[in-house]
């Protein structure tokens, strides 16, 4: 069964979002599940919709860069799903890890991008 996973990511990482979830249509890939990221700014009901959508979701997966501690929506979601008791995981955006992560994320753990550890995850929520 597919698991429904809301993506979180600074509006400057869409392309990562982007990347993940084409990956994840490839018949090797040793994960599925169902995209649930806001892909547009909302109405002034964003948080409302945006904690419905979550909340509906069995998991959370936020991309962590630079860009994170900027990222009001993000960390907002993050926050949301923490809140919701939605599990979450971070996944770092790039090779050069942005180390300083912002205190919205703690304690969820964050991981490097590796389908094995993606998957574990997926399947263990």
């Amino acid at each position: 069964m597919k698991k429904r996973i809301f993506i979180s990511f600074a509006k400057e990482d869409i392309r990562l979002r982007d990347f993940l979830v084409g990956q994840s249509r490839n018949d090797n890939c040793p994960f599925e599940f169902i995209d649930m990221s806001v892909k547009q700014p909302w109405d002034s009901a964003w948080e409302t919709n945006c904690r419905t959508k979550i909340k509906g979701c069995d998991g959370v997966i936020a991309f962590i860069t630079r860009n994170t501690p900027n990222a009001d929506g993000e960390l907002w979601e993050i926050k949301c799903a923490k809140e919701e008791g939605i599990p979450c995981i971070g996944i770092w955006g790039y090779n050069d890890h942005y180390r300083s992560v912002p205190r919205e994320i703690m304690p969820i753990r964050v991981i490097d991008w590796n389908w094995e550890d993606i998957a574990n995850w997926i399947k263990a929520i």
